[in-house]
C-alpha cells in the first residue's frame, strides 16, 4: 500500500541528496524506499533539450570524433616511425 509522503519531507530529502548525502542512508532515515527517492531526482531533474540544442550537440560530437580520429592516427604514424 503506497503512503503518500510530505512535500516538506521530500523537499528536504531532495535538498539533502543535492548536498551529497547517500540516497540510501536517507531511505533509512525516513523509512523510504531508495527507489522512491531516485524516481523523485529523475522527475525533478530532466530538462528538456531543443532540437536546436540537439543539433548542435551531435554536430559538435561528429567533429570531435573527426578531431580524436585524426589524433590517432598521428600517434600511430609516431610509433611508427620510433620503431624504425
Amino acid at each position: 500500500m503506497k503512503t503518500a509522503i510530505a512535500k516538506e519531507v521530500k523537499e528536504e530529502v531532495l535538498a539533502k541528496i543535492k548536498s551529497g548525502e547517500s540516497a540510501a542512508t536517507l531511505a533509512q532515515t525516513y523509512g523510504i524506499s531508495p527507489k522512491t527517492i531516485y524516481g523523485w531526482l529523475r522527475w525533478n531533474t530532466t530538462n528538456k533539450v531543443s532540437w536546436i540544442e540537439h543539433l548542435r550537440l551531435k554536430k559538435e560530437n561528429r567533429q570531435l570524433k573527426e578531431i580524436i580520429g585524426v589524433l590517432s592516427l598521428e600517434v600511430e604514424k609516431v610509433k611508427k616511425k620510433k620503431l624504425r
